[in-house]
Formats: C-alpha cells, structure tokens, sequence
C-alpha cells in the first residue's frame, strides 16, 4: 500500500518581519468584510474584552459569541464585550497589544503566541471526554514485535526501536496527534533521525519515509486514509507490520461500539478479528484543546483569578454548560496553566524540523 505524499512550500519568518507584520496590522486586525455588531462597554474601565473569530453566520444563531459575554457579564459582574477578529494572527495581536483580555486559539497558534510573545493559558476548553488533551498514541496489532516488546515485563526491548522499517500510517501531513507529537518524541529521544534540513519542514516528508517504510501514509485531505479514522483503517487493512500514529480514543471511538452495526466495517478483517487485537503503546505526550490565552503585561492576578473562577461556575451550571455547548462546542472549561497544558507539548514538537517557520507561515505571524 502507497499513501499520498505531501510537499509543502513553507518560507521561514524571521522576527523583523514578525514585528513589521505587527505595526502594519495593528490597526485592523479587529476589522472584519461583513462585521457582526456586538454590545459595546459603557464603562471600559469595568469591561472584559474577549477576542472571537465571529462569522456573519452568528448574527441570529445560538452560536453568537454575545451569549458567552452575556453569561460571564452576569457571573462577574463587570461589562464584558466581544472583540471580533478575523484570524488567529488577529487574536494573538488583540491580546499582544492590549485590544483584548482573552481570546481562544489552537494549541499550534497557543505556543507561538507563548514563545514569541509571553501570552499564557488561563484555561482550556475540555474535549467531548472532559479532558483538555488527547494522549498520542501508537495502535499496533496485540501480536506484533511492538506490542509484545512492550509487555515484556524487564523492559528488554524498546517497542519504540522496532518501529523502524514498518508501515507508518499518520492522520495528515502536519496533524498534532498522527504526526507532529510522536514525530517529535522520537526525534527529541533519539530514535529517528533527521533527514535532510532540521531547519525546513519539507524535511519531515523524507524523515519519516527514511525511517519508516517508504509506502508509509501521509494522506491529503479528503484521502482514503486521512484523519484518525483513515489512520486506523490503514493499519486495519495493512496487519501486523503497521502502526496507526493516533489518539487514545480512536479504537473505541471507530471499533470498540457494543452494537456492532456501529463499528466500521473493516474493524475486524484479516490479523484484527477482536477489539483486543488493537494495542495501544506507551503515550508520546499530550495534544491539548483550545486554550483561552491572556496576556499577563495587560490582565492582572486578580482578574485573571476571578475570570477563572466564573468559567469554573459556567461549568458546573446547566445555563452555562448550555452557553459552552453553544459557543465553544465544548462540554466545559478546565482550569490549567501555561506549563502544564502547553509545555509538554511544546518541548516535543520543538524536535520536528521546521516546525516554528511552519507555525509562523501557518498562522501569518
């Protein structure tokens, strides 16, 4: 089996531009082609300003970002408005200049904005289990060198130096979880190799196929075997020698349902007859949910404590968790600092080449 291959053609930011960017966005970041008009603070000495990339869909939908500022008007008691923003660049240079209290970005965005410019983590909105992360994973056939390395009590054989030269089935060309964390894991760990420039992301590409078999999947959009359910199937269809690079729940989520009508057809054909067929091998790290960034130069200890503690009510509330749903399709907020929802993270995807000029091209920075 061939999966698709990719060749992105990225250009490396450097930071004079990042600050030209800047000074020439400042003043419209905010401005949207067809704006949605939100309520004003009267008293912008008693405002919480959110940035939100509103759509001119939300005007009469009860996804509308007004509801979120409604609700947390009434929590704390202070005026809260909605900034729009037309990108996640615009979020980060809302909060970066002071345009805005709060706003909410990808987790790829969230660590530039830390890295670059000290915005931090405030909270996080909570995937459909209640966690803000997924774990990445490596699922692998129960019976294969990897997954029996990996219970073998003394620990004689690293499941992880036998993934060489076997299939690689990974969700996209740039996922979090089906490539950038366990890529970087094992790069950082030593256990792959760069292959070519580690300053060019396009190097990533002959990496994995120089590590792993050259039939290895990186699948473009739309693809047989994208996203985590195309990654699964690869591994479904392709047996004992190939690894779906994935998330925890990916299993249960597309085979592990007690009405088998549910499963996937081809959950259990050819080495994968039963559900314990599947094995998931030890975590690469976490790929965390969106998280709500502030910038310290601009939101004090005290606001951001008491910000924390109306989300924390929102989500032990059914209004709120109603307004959550709503909004952020998220069924709650947890409560989480900088460190720990994005260092981990972070420090992994630090050993995939390229990868800060990607996020820079990525998000216009």
């Amino acid at each position: 089996m061939t999966g698709p291959t990719f060749k992105p053609t990225l250009s490396k930011i450097a930071q004079s531009f990042l600050l030209v960017f800047f000074v020439a966005s400042a003043g419209l970041s905010g401005c949207l082609s067809n704006p949605v008009s939100f309520e004003k603070c009267e008293d912008d000495s008693n405002c919480l300003t959110i940035a939100f990339e509103a759509k001119e869909e939300y005007r009469n939908s009860d996804e509308n970002p007004q509801k979120l500022a409604d609700h947390l008007s009434d929590i704390l008691g202070k005026e809260v408005e909605i900034y729009p923003v037309s990108s996640p660049a615009a979020t980060i240079e809302a909060l970066r200049f002071g345009h805005a209290d709060i706003g909410f970005l990808d987790g790829g965005a969230a660590w530039l904005s830390w890295q670059l410019y000290g915005l931090e983590v405030l909270g996080a909105e909570q995937k459909a289990d209640g966690r803000p992360f997924y774990n990445a994973i490596a699922w692998v056939h129960q019976d294969s060198d990897m997954a029996m390395a990996d219970k073998d009590g003394d620990n004689s054989t690293d499941p992880f130096e036998l993934m060489a030269g076997k299939t690689s089935c990974h969700t996209s060309a740039l996922g979090s979880s089906g490539m950038l964390l366990p890529m970087g894991y094992m790069i950082t760990n030593g256990y792959i190799e760069v292959v070519g420039d580690p300053n060019e992301i396009d190097s990533l590409h002959d990496t994995v196929t120089g590590h792993f078999s050259e039939d290895s999947s990186i699948p473009e959009s739309g693809g047989k075997y994208y996203r985590y359910i195309g990654s699964l199937r690869c591994l479904a269809e392709g047996g004992m020698d190939y690894i779906s690079f994935a998330k925890d729940p990916t299993v249960p989520s597309y085979c592990g349902n007690e009405d088998s009508n549910d499963n996937e057809d081809w959950c259990f054909t050819g080495d994968f007859q039963t559900i314990d067929d599947y094995y998931a091998l030890p975590t690469f790290g976490k790929a965390p949910s969106h998280p709500i960034m502030f910038n310290p130069d601009f939101l004090d200890t005290t606001n951001v404590t008491a910000l924390q503690d109306a989300l924390a009510q929102m989500s032990q509330s059914d209004s709120g968790l109603d307004v959550l749903d709503d909004v952020l399709s998220t069924p709650g907020i947890t409560i989480v600092n900088t460190t720990d929802h994005l260092g981990n993270y972070g420090t992994l995807i630090e050993g995939v080449p390229g990868i800060q000029a990607y996020f820079s091209d990525k998000y216009d920075l």
